[in-house]
This record gives structure tokens, C-alpha cells and sequence, in this order.
């Protein structure tokens, strides 16, 4: 997995001027919940219909399994397509421009808002409304999805941020592997302690040239902290505060103390996770997703990304999922999404595979019981954060844009640098 996939700037321009282009065009204007002013049928409706829904490439295995599972158990069938994720975000944008969106399609839930202000989605607040479990749906993806108040999108697949750490390195470095870090200082002195064991061994990783990396995994830490990292409305940057220097100042002194497995630097987010499963880092923050992943040998514990002085959050990422605004069939497509987000669904296609479940209330199943790791990152969906923000991917995410070089400066810059400038930077660019 890596981070810094995401199109281009000038990629994201032409996706955000076609989304631009379906709310001149009026897609949206069918009436809040409505179906082209048709009955809302909050159940939804399974007769046979042929739907279509996208999805990028990163979250093909959990959508492929719903929708088989869906095609075998209903009258309607749901024909998916699997976009490459570079370049998805392409053919959102020219569709939504030409009304030409399938019935439902998925979107990395960072680049929500760009479709939910832009008219792309159909309003489904009444539908949400109507499910038993409305509470318990991930919040923050709920969060994303609303615009003035108004409803879009229901949580598809999650992804969060968490501390993974190796068992048996830390009881060879005489730290307890059962006692996690709970604060940023101890996270450093854990990682010391198992890198002090030498060799092979170091005492954790980050990719250092990959600011999607550094925004799924540092900043959770500023949360915990009760620290915002920007504004309510996503405009204006507050990364130069002194909690935030004092995070940056923590990864330097472990840089400089050589307890940083080698390529960091130079890590793009290409390979950044890949180390960890090797056996010879103590503790690094990764995402919920590399748990299946793990050898099984490899005896590891996960826990919450903890604040500076204590506290715990996460980076909830994933996509989120809705109707579109020019599908003919809403009835139909919110019967799937309905039913995606039932029990059984969620639990035997999800937590059986050790995924992270859309729902906060479903963490006593079989399947976590044996899978206690898996418990303990369901349970951070309702604390963790989705950082809002209309130009979120070339602010953060894009190589060149402004978030990278002042997370770099703080880090591998001079000691001290006043990051001010390099804040402004950020701040310019969230707010063009």
C-alpha cells in the first residue's frame, strides 16, 4: 500500500472542474431524497434491476465480495467496474461532467467532499435516517459525507492508522509485550530500547518522502492531543504549532540516533510498509489493513496511535460510498447500500476476513473473538478523525505540493527552523 497515490494536480483540476460542470448542469436538483422527484421506498426496492457501480482498484477485494455476495442472495444485479486508483479519480470527474455517473460508486473518503459540494451525489438523509443502526455507522465518514446539514454517503470500506508493534523484540529488549506505548515519548522509547538490540534490528520506520504517509500516521497524534492540524473549514493550516513541532522533534531525535530502519529519507510511500512484516522493527505506525497481511508467525500487537501526553486516535480512511445523482434507479442502488451495512454482511464478509467493519457495534462476533487486534482497531472508528478540506490531495498528498517540504524541513532541515513560512505555504493552497 502507499500513500501517495493520487492523480496528478492537474488530474484533480480537470476531475474538480467536471464535478463543477454536474452542478451547473442541475443533476442534483431532483429534491432532496428524491428519485427524479420519484416515491422514496426507504427499504429499497429488489426487482430485478441492473446496476452499475465503480470502484478504484485499492478497495476492489472487500467491494468485489459484497457485490457477489448481494448478486447471489437478489433479484437485482449489481455490475461493478474496478477503475485503476490513479486513475479514478479521472473518470469520476469526466463522468460526473458528462451525467454519466454509474448508480453507485465509492470515492477515497478524503476527496469526498469534492463530489458531495459539487452535486454528484443523490441525497439519501432520509434513507440513513431510517436505519436501526444509524448511530453506529463509522462517524467520520458520516461527517465527510454531509453538506449543510444534508446526507450522501454511507461508509464502504475503512482504513485507519495504528500503532503495530513485534512482541517478541520487545521482550528482548525488556519492555513488556503487553504494554503498548501510551504516549509519543514512550513510542520513542520504546523504539530506542529495540534498537539498541542492534544488527538487523531497528527500533521503527516512516516514509520520509511521502506526505500522504506522514498525514495518515502523524497526524492522529494531534488528535489524541485535542490538537487541531487545521481549520473547521479545511482553509487555513495550524501544522506549525508547538505540539505539532514537538511531534516533528520526536521523529528527528530518532533520526539522529540511527533508530530509523535505513531508507527512510528517500521512502516515497511505495514500500513503506514492507519492512515491519520482516520481522526486525519494534514499533511503527501502519495501516489496520496490513493485519491480515502478517506472517503468522510473527507474534505482533496493535495498538492506538497515542497523543503526545496520552489519549488515543486514529486516521480513518477508507472509502465511502453513495447513490449518484443521475442514476434512474435510486430505490434499488439504496436497497445494496442497506443491505452492505447489515450485520451479517458486515460481519461474514468483513471482520471474517479481519477487516475493520463500518459499524461500531459489532465488535462482540465470533470472529473478533479470536482476533483480539482486530477488536481493538474496530473500537478506534469511533474516536478517530477524516480531516475535511476541498484541496486535500494537492495540498497533502501531491509530491509538490506544500504540505511535504515543511514536514521534511522539521524533520531533516536544521534544527529549530521556523516553520512559519513553510505554514503559510500550506495555508495558500488549502485556501486556492
Amino acid at each position: 500500500m502507499r500513500m501517495d497515490k493520487r492523480p496528478s494536480r492537474a488530474v484533480r483540476a480537470g476531475a474538480a472542474v467536471a464535478a463543477a460542470a454536474l452542478l451547473a448542469a442541475g443533476c442534483g436538483d431532483g429534491g432532496p431524497n428524491g428519485e427524479g422527484g420519484g416515491e422514496v421506498v426507504l427499504e429499497g426496492v429488489d426487482d430485478g434491476t441492473t446496476l452499475t457501480m465503480w470502484t478504484r482498484a485499492a478497495t476492489e477485494a472487500q467491494s468485489q465480495a459484497l457485490v457477489d455476495a448481494y448478486n447471489a442472495s437478489h433479484e437485482n444485479q449489481i455490475e461493478l467496474t474496478v477503475i485503476p486508483t490513479d486513475d479514478y479519480q479521472t473518470r469520476v470527474g469526466t463522468a460526473a461532467g458528462n451525467q454519466e455517473l454509474p448508480d453507485l460508486f465509492a470515492l477515497d473518503v478524503v476527496f469526498a467532499p469534492n463530489f458531495t459540494t459539487a452535486g454528484a451525489y443523490l441525497d439519501i438523509t432520509d434513507r440513513i435516517d431510517s436505519l436501526e443502526f444509524k448511530d453506529a455507522l463509522a462517524p467520520s465518514h458520516l461527517d465527510v459525507g454531509t453538506v449543510d446539514d444534508r446526507q450522501y454517503l454511507v461508509p464502504h470500506t475503512l482504513d485507519l492508522s495504528v500503532l503495530f508493534y513485534n512482541k517478541a523484540l520487545y521482550a528482548q529488549a525488556g519492555l513488556d509485550p503487553e504494554q503498548p506505548p501510551t504516549t509519543l515519548a514512550e513510542f520513542a522509547e520504546h523504539a530506542r530500547a529495540v534498537d539498541a538490540l542492534g544488527g538487523d534490528v531497528n527500533g521503527t520506520f516512516f516514509g520520509g518522502n511521502c506526505g500522504g504517509c506522514f498525514v495518515f500516521t502523524w497526524w492522529p497524534t494531534l488528535w489524541a492531543e485535542g490538537v487541531e492540524v487545521m481549520n473547521e473549514e479545511g482553509t487555513a493550516s495550524l501544522l506549525d504549532s508547538p505540539e505539532a513541532q514537538e511531534l516533528y522533534a520526536t521523529y528527528r531525535g530518532l533520526v539522529e540516533d540511527g533508530a530509523v530502519a535505513p531508507g527512510h529519507n528517500e521512502e516515497t510511500g511505495a514500500t513503506w510498509v514492507s519492512l515491519f512484516p520482516e520481522g526486525n522493527i519494534g514499533v511503527m505506525p501502519m495501516p489496520s489493513t496490513m493485519l491480515g497481511l502478517m506472517p503468522e508467525d510473527l507474534d505482533i500487537g496493535v495498538a492506538p496511535i497515542p497523543g503526545l501526553t496520552g489519549g488515543q486516535s486514529t486516521f480513518v480512511g477508507g472509502d465511502s460510498i453513495g447513490i449518484s445523482a443521475n442514476s434512474e434507479h435510486a430505490n434499488q442502488a439504496w436497497d445494496f447500500l442497506r443491505w452492505s451495512l447489515e450485520e451479517e454482511q458486515q460481519v461474514e464478509l468483513l471482520a471474517a476476513n479481519g477487516d475493520v467493519m463500518a459499524r461500531t457495534d459489532l465488535g462482540d462476533n465470533e470472529y473478533y473473538a479470536d482476533n483480539p487486534n482486530a477488536v481493538i482497531m474496530n473500537d478506534l472508528v469511533q474516536v478517530g478523525r477524516t480531516p475535511y478540506s476541498l484541496n486535500f490531495g494537492q495540498t497533502f498528498n501531491d509530491p509538490q505540493g506544500p504540505w511535504l517540504p515543511l514536514v521534511r524541513e522539521a524533520v531533516y532541515g536544521e534544527a529549530g527552523a521556523d516553520l512559519a513560512d513553510l505554514n503559510g505555504d500550506v495555508t495558500a493552497s488549502l485556501a486556492n
